[in-house]
């Protein structure tokens, strides 16, 4: 029996930001990249396409009716897109539901990032998913990926975040505390 593959792994050597030579990190394989995603029209976009050309950090979501991914994508919401736009990251979610249900989930959580769908669960599958996970790449490149153990398990979006180079954000509502 082999053994169970890594809950969290750095793909290449590098933490941040990532590389963006093809030298580094593992690629995607091509018939996982050739993969349909939808976006919240129903158009088809391959898979692959998503970040072919720059950097992001994709996040899979169990789906859309899981109170846990639903925090956790409320929390993304809360990602400045300065932050990304000066780390020259992109925030991608997938989840596994139809595209009809993108707006509606996007309006429940605030999330005005990117986001795609899999219903027929193929990307999923082929990458052996039975939760989520989330991904930073680079081109065609995959440079770390985290599987959730369990639906409590997702990666600490700070954690992600550093990887790529995006600055730290503060996900607690309260005020600052200035002491004088």
């Amino acid at each position: 029996m082999a053994a169970p593959a890594p809950v969290t792994r750095q793909v290449s050597g590098r933490a941040a930001p990532a590389p963006t030579g093809s030298e580094h990190g593992e690629p995607l394989a091509a018939a996982l990249a050739e993969l349909p995603v939808l976006d919240a029209s129903g158009k088809r976009v391959p898979f692959g396409a998503l970040f072919l050309e720059r950097r992001a950090v994709v996040v899979f979501v169990r789906h859309f009716l899981c109170y846990i991914c639903k925090e956790y994508v409320e929390d993304l919401a809360k990602i400045p897109k300065s932050f990304l736009q000066e780390a020259n990251v992109t925030l991608i979610v997938i989840g596994q539901s139809s595209y009809h249900h993108i707006e509606p989930f996007c309006k429940l959580t605030g999330y005005s990032h990117e986001i795609y769908v899999d219903p027929e669960r193929e990307i999923y599958k082929r990458l052996g998913m039975k939760r989520g996970e989330e991904i930073a790449s680079s081109g065609n490149n995959v440079h770390f990926i985290h599987r959730d153990r369990n639906r409590l398990d997702h990666k600490p979006i700070n954690s992600v975040l550093q990887l790529v180079g995006v600055q730290h954000v503060n996900f607690t509502s309260r005020p600052s505390v200035i002491h004088v």
